[in-house]
């Protein structure tokens, strides 16, 4: 083995025995992503009328996350996080006065995430988890008179992944997508035979580490 595969093998043992501490040093991370949710359209049963579907716009969202360390080594990290996930607006359209014009959301989904090699500069992960949402429609129809849905508190299934990465010191940044498998909303007006629906949140934002 030449000196300077040595030398290459002597800093790679380095930075595995030191890693540790760092991820130990900094055990809770504190998120803020911004991005969209995106919801596939769906069919009405029984319409007769044309673009018999509800559609769903593209949500402006944000999140919070709160994340701790639980389990940390050079090859992978287990962490506790909570997600918790703002839709302010989430637009609805359908082809006749059957949903309101739009409605918000929250879900609030504690998780277990895994990052692999936590310590480098570039760590992908994955998370599941699982709690609560809830929705509050607007109490107008689209186009106009009082919308027969109420609120509604729904379980909430979470799977997602993405990619964080140390830019300096303390912070990172972070691209995420995760799907948030739901309850629908009320639409009592515009039956699609489905109990639930997938909200897809795809953004990315910056990560303090302390």
């Amino acid at each position: 083995m030449s000196w300077k595969h040595l030398w290459i093998a002597a800093l790679a043992l380095v930075a595995l025995v030191s890693s540790p501490a760092t991820a130990q040093e900094e055990k809770n991370q504190l998120t803020g992503i911004v991005g969209r949710t995106f919801i596939s359209n769906e069919g009405i049963k029984g319409a007769t009328f044309s673009n018999p579907f509800v559609r769903f716009g593209k949500g402006f969202t944000f999140a919070v996350n709160y994340s701790r360390y639980l389990i940390t080594n050079p090859l992978f990290a287990l962490s506790g996080e909570v997600p918790v996930v703002f839709n302010l607006d989430q637009d609805v359209n359908s082809g006749a006065n059957v949903v309101p014009s739009d409605y918000r959301s929250y879900f609030i989904t504690p998780a277990a995430r895994v990052n692999l090699f936590p310590a480098t500069a570039v760590s992908p992960w994955v998370s599941f988890g699982g709690g609560f949402g809830h929705f509050s429609e607007k109490s107008s129809l689209i186009f106009g008179g009082t919308n027969p849905g109420k609120s509604k508190t729904t379980g909430v299934l979470q799977a997602g992944f993405g990619l964080d990465v140390r830019i300096w010191r303390r912070i990172s940044i972070r691209g995420e997508a995760r799907d948030f498998w739901s309850g629908e909303p009320d639409f009592p007006l515009a039956p699609t035979g489905k109990t639930r629906q997938h909200n897809f949140f795809v953004g990315g934002g910056a990560i303090w580490h302390f």
